[in-house]
Formats: C-alpha cells, sequence, structure tokens
C-alpha cells in the first residue's frame, strides 16, 4: 500500500451513512465546558497522529498532515459540524458537551475502539485532574506527557500477513435482516429516527450466566441477541447470522497500533437450535470466534482488505479511486457479506478511580439492530443502535436477560447523531 492505512476509509460514500464514531460519556457532574476546552486540547499532545488533516497529493491520492490548529470543544447542537470542515479546524475530529454528557466525534478512518478507548480515557482523565484538582489513580491511563508505547504509530503492511491456507473457510450464508426497517429508515424520511438506548448491567451478573454456560462476554451477547431475533424473523428464515469484528494486532506483530483493520467473524444460529441448551450455544460461538480469529483466517480476510486498498492506489485521479471505493468496498460493495445484526465488544481497560467520576460510556456508529459493548469497573455497557424508532427489540432483549436473570437498566433513547465528512473531493 502506498499511502497510510488510515486514509483508505476517506474514499467511501457517505451518500446513507457516516463513517465515523461518536463517543457518548455521561460524567456524574454537570459539564465545565472551559475546563473540558483544556482538558481536549491539552490530551491531544499525546495522540500526535489524530491531530492531522486531509489533502490531496498530485495522484489523487489523500494524505494526512499535521494539524496543529486547536481541537474544537463547542456546545451540543441539533446540526454537527463536518469532520474536516474549517468548523473544526480541519480536524478530523471534535468534541461536544450538554448538561453532564460530553461527545467525542472522530473519522472512523483513524481508527477503532481499541485506537478511541485511549484518548477517550486521556481526555476524561485530564478534565477530572483540572475540574476537581485531584490526581486519580488511574494506572492504565495515557498521561499528556507520556511517551508513545512502542509500535503504537507503526501501521501493518501485506507483507506482515502469512499466506498459510486458513483453517476455516466460510461457505456463503445470506442473512436474513430487518429489511422493512432499513427501507423506512433510509428512504422514507418520515420514519427516519437514527437513536440509540444505553443498556447497563452488573458485570458479575453477567459473569456468573457466562461462566456456567461456556460463555465469554462477546459470546454470551451474540446469543442473545440472535434469540431476540429468533422471536422476530418470519419462520421462513432458517438461519440467523450474528456478526462482530475482529482487530488481529497483535496476530501481526503490532499490539499497540491505533490502526483499524479488520476482519468479521460471523456464527450462524439455526433456529432450531436457538431455544435449545445455553451452554451448547456459548461453546459452539466461542468456537467460532476462536477458528474464526486464528491467524491464518484473519489474516485472509484482512489480505483482501489490503488488496482493495492496492487496488485503489493503481486508480489515478480521486475521483475514480472514490469511485472504485463505492463500487468494491468489502463492507457496501456488492460482495459484501453481512449479518443479521452486529455486536462488537471494545474489551475493559482500567479507568482505576476515574471510573468513580463516569456515569456510563457507549461507542456510537452507524447501523440498525447493532449494538457496541463497552466496559468500565464492575459495569458493562450495551450501546443499542436502531434506524427507526420503537420499542420493540429492546424490549425482547431485556425480555432475555431477565430470563437468565440480569437485570439492567435502560437509558434513552438518544437520538444518533453521527457527523459526516467535508473533505478534499478534487
Amino acid at each position: 500500500m502506498k499511502y497510510s492505512v488510515d486514509t483508505y476509509r476517506l474514499y467511501q460514500s457517505e451518500k446513507f451513512f457516516a463513517h465515523s464514531v461518536r463517543i457518548h460519556v455521561r460524567m456524574k457532574d454537570e459539564i465545565d465546558i472551559n475546563i473540558l476546552d483544556k482538558a481536549v486540547n491539552s490530551a491531544i499532545r499525546r495522540y500526535p497522529y489524530f491531530a492531522v488533516r486531509v489533502t490531496v497529493d498530485e495522484e489523487g491520492g489523500y494524505i494526512l498532515v499535521p494539524n496543529d490548529r486547536k481541537i474544537v470543544v463547542l456546545p451540543t447542537a441539533e446540526k454537527l459540524p463536518m469532520l474536516g470542515s474549517s468548523s473544526v479546524n480541519e480536524h478530523l475530529l471534535f468534541v461536544d458537551c450538554s448538561g453532564k454528557d460530553i461527545f467525542f466525534n472522530i473519522s472512523h478512518t483513524m481508527c477503532g475502539g481499541k485506537g478511541l478507548q485511549p484518548w477517550v480515557m486521556t481526555n476524561v482523565y485530564e478534565y477530572v485532574r483540572e475540574k476537581y484538582n485531584v490526581e486519580p489513580l488511574a494506572p492504565e491511563i495515557r498521561k499528556p506527557d507520556s511517551n508513545l508505547l512502542p509500535g503504537e504509530t507503526d501501521e501493518p503492511a501485506m507483507d506482515m500477513l502469512t499466506t498459510d491456507d486458513p483453517v476455516y473457510k466460510r461457505k456463503s450464508v445470506k442473512a436474513p435482516v430487518l429489511i422493512m426497517d432499513y427501507l423506512k429508515g433510509v428512504f422514507i424520511p418520515i420514519e427516519r429516527n437514527p437513536n440509540y438506548m444505553v443498556v447497563t448491567v452488573n458485570q458479575q451478573d453477567l459473569m456468573k450466566v457466562a461462566k456456567v454456560n461456556d460463555s465469554s462476554v462477546l459470546s454470551l451477547f451474540l446469543v442473545l441477541f440472535a434469540r431476540t431475533l429468533d422471536r422476530v424473523f418470519p419462520d421462513k428464515d432458517r438461519v440467523i447470522v450474528g456478526e462482530t469484528a475482529h482487530n488481529p494486532r497483535e496476530s501481526v506483530g503490532l499490539p499497540n497500533t491505533h490502526c483499524d483493520f479488520l476482519s468479521h467473524v460471523h456464527v450462524d444460529y439455526d433456529r432450531d437450535s436457538l431455544n435449545g441448551d445455553l451452554e451448547k450455544l456459548g461453546t459452539r460461538t466461542r468456537g467460532q470466534i476462536i477458528i474464526q480469529t486464528d491467524p491464518s483466517v484473519s489474516h485472509a480476510e484482512v489480505r483482501k482488505l489490503f488488496e482493495l486498498y492496492e487496488a485503489v492506489d493503481k486508480v489515478h485521479g480521486l475521483k475514480a479511486k472514490r469511485k472504485y471505493m463505492s463500487k468494491h468496498s468489502l463492507s457496501t460493495g456488492k460482495d459484501a457479506q453481512h449479518g443479521s445484526f452486529i455486536a462488537n465488544y471494545t474489551g475493559l481497560m482500567d479507568w482505576g478511580e476515574l471510573a468513580d467520576y463516569v456515569e456510563w460510556f457507549v461507542f456510537v456508529i452507524e447501523g440498525h439492530f447493532t449494538i457496541e459493548i463497552s466496559a468500565m469497573g464492575d459495569k458493562i455497557y450495551v450501546g443499542f443502535m436502531q434506524v427507526i424508532k420503537t420499542d420493540k427489540y429492546i424490549n425482547l432483549f431485556r425480555e432475555e436477560l431477565e430470563k437468565l436473570g440480569i437485570p439492567c437498566t435502560v437509558e434513552g433513547p438518544f437520538p444518533k447523531r453521527l457527523p459526516k465528512h467535508e473533505i478534499p473531493l478534487k
């Protein structure tokens, strides 16, 4: 690949969906925007690879160059500024706030959850330190004056990927989806109402169930969402497909890289099996995750992604590159494989005493019946996303949790506002 891995998503069309991530952090006290502004612009010193702007080279390729202008912090408004625009000093990120809520907005091109969470934690740490004049004990927080981790800015390359035959090859299964919801949400303005809810469960309650059913946090939620959809889809759909993203950075030797390069795991649930033994479902789900995240499998999937990027490199001119990506994107192109739902888990990072100041946090992305799972302290949070406003799915999901004796609280719905990009088009 000729260009940074962090640039290629910029070629994708945002006609229907934004390629950005919005992280909603609810604090326990009202936000002081002036202190937040100071904290955000202090925290960015630790992440120079995020302080960039987009430009175009002579071949029509997107490149990222340093941007030393201020990170914009502003009150939350009905209409958000666009990433890369003059309104946010051409940065691919900005922060807004309202009441007790802080929203961190960033282009998905530069990273995913694994790269985002440390940045969010540094921002919150600096804010708490400034507002309360304390130094919370938080060993995993990357402070503004700390050194980058080894390989944090390193990028993956094709020669890091194994050429071994994958130990697993997925047979194509057409996943049933909530097609009427999608059509309403995308094409009928009066029906479109992107929103999300925040589900909170105690980690101890969830893990008690997971451990006796041979499950992890992720595998248990995959089963629970498949069971939820089993109550919605018509009988003619005999298989429900769960999908989750996997970042193989450890297996390519870059455990600390911020870059987002993903393979995807798909778990097929036969409808007849979903009301059966939970332990068997847990074992099968965990087994599918293990085998599909084997380096030979995930590397083969990432190789397809990098082959796409190399093909984009060979196309001359920005307009032609964007057209090529629109047609061949692995997520939206003609050969894209999708699940009936998506469930991603960022994993547990130690917030230390900083957790005492935070009520909850969730990642917000595009998607319908998509969940992003995060964790902090003794709690697990689920961002439950939809494109239309309905309580049907969240109520069914709560019932599935209650059947297993897992209490939860639900807050929302919150309007799902995701900023799109304003970047050079020629």
